[in-house]
């Protein structure tokens, strides 16, 4: 079915053209008409299958009524807000709302933090449509009253579970209060989880579930590797990689943010070139930094969670998980950015021995193996190799220890019925913890060598002029020095 029979406008179907696309991906025939007969969705799909288009679309033909070549900031109020989790996914959807609506008078802007907000605050006055946003900075506008969303007709969140997971919740529930009670209402997200399900029933009225992939999967044109490798061999193991492979385009995914920085100081020394982009990297840099790398001039992009969305990066065919994240829905973010557009691509992860329960943690998410390959220059000394899938640990053999209160009898297991269940916090407490090292002042024992006659001392502080013998002239019992009474040397 092509475009044409989706019910989109001449103006549209001709941005479209211009793109040199003719037939609309599986999310994009569903969701498309549905949208434009005004109903609701929670639309679920891979990342890099179009999703964008997908609702960006069907927005412009219900707004294409009220399109108008005014100068009258009145005339152009906001009547579409789309909410989005980071800068970079915020720039990519507005630039496909400018690619899409070029045809069409309708203004739209992009509104997100690390930049001047004055720029912003003079395009909101003059007047759009479409507000791309993310939930911050909109939230700035709001307090400073740069805007209004009284006319808002649709709302759109897009990577809805990425907002709840960078803690968006509450703004999200503080903007959607300030929005007429009728509008449209679309969500978007790779992956549903049980708060997105909650968060839809809150915000959503009868949605129409679209759902072209199953829940948590990622392509099948990706292919997914597993190098087992200790965690010192990190960094050499990725240079050899890069140029053993002769990579010229590679996004590797580290956990932290510092760790994306000295990453990145480490390759650049080894001649690669490499660019880092996180949430403490302004704006600018990151738009240079990622534009480098579209362009060729770097061959590695270092990035962290933050960055895994809205990064729109054609035909790269390398994704590296330096580092597994901790969340195992952030994994298929992550690979998402390669195999995009019906194109293969490789997922590569280097996982020490330390990162086995978040292997299997993404196994069970995606319901499946990952392979896993080792390089015999990079083996590691242990013998136990990362946990993945069904397979099992192989328990501790017990210490010989045959003392007769660790004994048991062995009709023990009989006797109960089963065996005896673990108690983490009774191991917890079994732990034999280091001492810690000891102040002397506080615990060794101070003895004075002056002899302090403490009847005599009694004697004249109470002004009394009896005379007492002296048989208690020093303390018998050393006490510590930071509770030794002081020494008063009085010369006559």
């Amino acid at each position: 079915m092509p475009f044409k029979q989706l019910g989109l406008s001449a103006d549209i179907l001709r941005a479209i053209s211009d793109q040199g696309y003719v037939n609309p991906t599986p999310i994009q025939k569903q969701a498309i008409p549905i949208i434009i007969e005004g109903q609701d969705v929670m639309g679920g799909a891979q990342t890099g299958t179009g999703k964008t288009a997908g609702f960006t679309l069907p927005m412009l033909q219900r707004l294409e009524r009220h399109a108008n070549t005014s100068m009258s900031p009145a005339k152009h109020p906001i009547r579409a807000l789309i909410l989005v989790p980071t800068r970079e996914l915020a720039l990519q959807v507005y630039e496909s709302v400018k690619i899409y609506s070029k045809y069409l008078p309708l203004r739209s802007t992009v509104i997100y933090g690390g930049v001047n907000i004055d720029t912003q605050i003079d395009i909101l006055r003059s007047g759009v449509e479409i507000l791309v946003a993310t939930p911050g900075r909109l939230l700035d506008h709001l307090q400073q009253k740069n805007l209004v969303l009284s006319k808002v007709e649709i709302l759109i969140l897009d990577e809805a579970d990425r907002m709840l997971d960078m803690g968006f919740l509450p703004d999200i529930k503080q903007i959607t209060q300030l929005l007429p009670d009728h509008r449209q209402n679309l969500m978007f997200s790779a992956t549903f989880s049980e708060e997105i399900r909650k968060l839809a029933n809150k915000i959503l009225k009868q949605p129409v579930v679209i759902e072209v992939a199953k829940q948590n999967s990622v392509s099948e044109l990706i292919t997914h590797i597993v190098h087992p490798v200790e965690s010192a061999r990190k960094q050499e193991l990725l240079i050899w990689l890069i140029t053993q492979q002769n990579l010229k385009q590679v996004l590797v995914f580290t956990r932290t943010k510092q760790g994306a920085d000295r990453l990145t100081q480490q390759l650049a020394r080894q001649g690669i070139s490499t660019a880092a982009i996180h949430g403490d990297r302004n704006q600018l840099q990151r738009t240079q930094a990622l534009e480098s790398f579209k362009q060729g001039s770097i061959q590695v992009l270092v990035a962290t969670e933050v960055a895994a969305r809205g990064l729109d990066i054609e035909e790269l065919t390398h994704v590296i998980n330096f580092e597994l994240p901790n969340n195992p829905e952030d994994y298929v973010h992550r690979i998402g950015r390669t195999g995009r557009a019906g194109a293969k691509g490789y997922a590569i992860s280097l996982v020490s021995q330390e990162e086995s329960h978040l292997l299997v943690d993404i196994e069970k998410l995606l319901k499946t193996k990952i392979k896993i390959e080792e390089i015999k220059a990079f083996e590691q000394k242990s013998t136990a190799q990362p946990v993945s899938g069904k397979e099992k640990i192989p328990a501790k053999k017990p210490r010989n220890n045959t003392s007769p209160q660790n004994k048991r009898p062995n009709n023990y297991i009989k006797q109960n019925g089963s065996a005896p269940r673990f108690n983490k916090e009774e191991t917890f407490r079994n732990v034999r913890h280091p001492k810690s090292a000891e102040d002397p002042l506080f615990t060794q024992p101070y003895v004075s060598t002056a002899k302090i006659d403490i009847a005599t001392r009694q004697a004249d502080i109470s002004g009394k002029a009896e005379s007492i013998n002296a048989s208690r002239s020093s303390s018998s019992k050393p006490v510590p020095a930071l509770f030794s009474p002081r020494v008063m040397n009085k010369q006559k």
